[in-house]
């Protein structure tokens, strides 16, 4: 392709709004433009960089053994409400109605597919000899996201591909799951992303065992807790916490002690007032678990982990309670509760840093009021069994693995694998009959990934002061072709043959062929990260030789001109196989 027949629309400045590098690059190279909030056209280099993930992803997809098929984006509301995720979802999931022969008619934008291909597979697999199968398609799918933000990271309208397994056992299920995880990896790997496996929640798809892919970033809006002397790692609502020294100072006892802290209902006002430690406060959390009201009592600068109470209290649903059920079970409005003399006796969960905590401050139970002076033991008491790791990790908490200590990275998720189990078959009558003619739910997983965040997640972390910095992998185009003269006849014509045969030796070519000045030709190829840059020179060119360079290298180097065809498609053969200078790079930057 020719520049001056292409739509490479760059920028020179940020555009207003954008805030990370990505964002501001995927604009500025003129990769794509925005429509609306959370909407994006994908111009043409950032759509072919697009279909190259995406080939990527289909080709491992394919040789893992999973079967390619395409589900509407449009689906009816009713299977959603089968499974009881209109609720789960919320506002997240993009509701409407349509009128059809004088009935109205209610419908989804699919945000995942789940409930779509499990009717399938209900109507078309009923015997233990179909499966196992693992279905895949890569479609748009449609979130309301409140906040989008983060260029394609955070959108409406994403391209998505999804897969699904579909087994007669755990240990059938356990097969599918692996070689779905080495598919990843080699999916990854191929795209040049520097990604980390996290273990992980299932969230509002549901199921048990769940590992999210993450590639490390600054402006992650995902924080992932990491070891990096063992490798565990696992995001923050799953990161487990190791074992720690609970063992509680000795000091002398207080006598507990009624304050007035008018208008004071957060751990920060609290601390101003009266002069503590958010470590030396209990925090007490109302919850609602299954229904009923369960008090969560943590250290005052900790953060609750939802999932790690819902796991701990065996409940199916937690959220925290409603300002009057706070009232009816404390005596007091949000912000006032405490461990000691609650209006009614509710169940008490604390975290295991507690047992280390001595003559601390925390809420009355009264508007307005706290008590210092409280300890667990005289005060208040907790069941043995009600302790547990409660909370968020923080950065220097022990290992739950090694020794070492835990540090928190920020990261941007691009893929997440799931083991399901029989949630949405039972929901939606998914069954089969074994050998036996017995009749049993199908077994699921689930296997997601960002395609959009592919190349969003590289660009975050594969650039310079320049531009994007492309592996030969993803990039739009492999070669940029640039006659510096393109109005000297004979420069063009060099530039002409070589583009030809390039071409024809497969390689992916574009030709800067505006009348431009030379430091306009070499910003643009740097912004829009070109991985291999051929000058075609008139000096070089006397002495038969072309300028080559690599985006991410500093020198540049003269081939011949005679063999230069050869020399560039095999450069760009080796690239394409190994990444070796790439990974250099990524290597170096480590």
């Amino acid at each position: 392709m020719r520049w001056t027949r292409n739509l490479i629309p760059t920028m020179k400045e940020s555009p207003e709004g954008a805030e990370i590098p990505s964002h501001v690059l995927m604009l500025r190279a003129g990769l794509v433009n925005q429509v609306m909030a959370g909407a994006y056209t994908y111009l043409p280099l950032g759509l072919r960089s697009l279909r190259k993930a995406e080939r990527i992803v289909r080709e491992e997809m394919d040789a893992a053994g999973a079967v390619e098929l395409l589900m509407p984006a449009i689906t009816p509301l009713s299977l959603w409400e089968q499974t009881g995720r209109v609720e789960a979802f919320g506002d997240v999931l993009i509701q409407f109605t349509v009128r059809r022969q004088n009935r109205k008619v209610p419908m989804a934008l699919g945000p995942t597919h789940e409930e779509v291909i499990t009717d399938l597979v209900a109507h078309f697999i009923s015997s233990y000899r179909q499966m196992p199968i693992t279905l895949y398609q890569i479609q748009t799918k449609f979130r309301n996201e409140e906040r989008p933000r983060f260029g394609v990271l955070r959108t409406s309208e994403f391209l998505m591909k999804d897969a699904y397994s579909f087994n007669t056992s755990v240990a059938s299920l356990d097969e599918s799951y692996d070689a779905m995880y080495r598919a990843y990896c080699r999916i990854f790997d191929r795209c040049g992303l520097t990604y980390l496996p996290v273990e992980a929640e299932s969230g509002p798809i549901g199921g048990d065992a769940s590992c999210e892919f993450m590639i490390p970033a600054d402006n992650g809006e995902d924080t992932v807790a990491h070891c990096p002397d063992c490798g565990y790692a696992a995001n923050l609502e799953r990161a487990e916490i190791g074992t720690r020294d609970c063992a509680p100072p000795d000091v002398k006892l207080e006598a507990v002690k009624k304050v007035a802290t008018p208008a004071a209902g957060s751990i920060a006002q609290v601390t101003a007032m009266l002069g503590c430690k958010a470590e030396s406060m209990i925090k007490t959390l109302i919850y609602m678990a299954d229904g009923q009201p369960i008090a969560v009592l943590l250290r005052g600068d900790r953060e609750a982990n939802e999932g790690k109470i819902r796991r701990a209290a065996g409940a199916e649903r937690l959220e925290l309670a409603e300002p009057d059920v706070i009232q009816r079970v404390t005596g007091a409005p949000v912000g006032f509760a405490g461990p000691v003399g609650m209006a009614e006796k509710i169940p008490l969960w604390a975290d295991r840093d507690l047992l280390a905590m001595r003559n601390c401050v925390t809420g009355a139970n009264e508007a307005d009021m706290h008590v210092t002076g409280v300890n667990l033991g005289r005060d208040f008491n907790v069941p043995e069994d009600h302790f547990g790791d409660l909370r968020n990790a923080t950065s220097g908490d022990p290992c739950p693995r090694c020794s070492s200590r835990l540090t928190l990275r920020h990261a941007i998720e691009v893929g997440h694998v799931f083991k399901l189990g029989t949630k949405y078959s039972e929901a939606l009558s998914a069954r089969f009959l074994d050998a036996e003619e017995q009749l049993h739910p199908i077994i699921m997983g689930c296997y997601g990934i960002g395609i959009n965040r592919i190349l969003a997640g590289l660009i975050e972390t594969c650039h310079d002061a320049s531009g994007i910095i492309w592996p030969v992998a993803l990039a739009p185009y492999e070669v940029l072709l640039v006659p510096m003269k393109v109005t000297d006849e004979p420069t063009m014509k060099v530039a002409d043959d070589l583009y030809a045969r390039l071409r024809q030796a497969g390689i992916d070519v574009l030709m800067d062929d505006r009348d431009a000045r030379a430091g306009v030709k070499f910003n643009d190829a740097d912004l829009i990260g070109i991985p291999l840059r051929v000058v075609i020179g008139p000096r070089g060119l006397k002495e038969g030789k072309l300028e080559i360079k690599w985006r991410w290298e500093s020198g540049a180097e003269m081939i011949d001109l005679e063999t230069a065809v050869e020399q560039i498609a095999d450069l760009i053969a080796e690239e394409r196989a190994e990444a070796t200078r790439f990974r250099a790079r990524q290597a170096a930057e480590a």
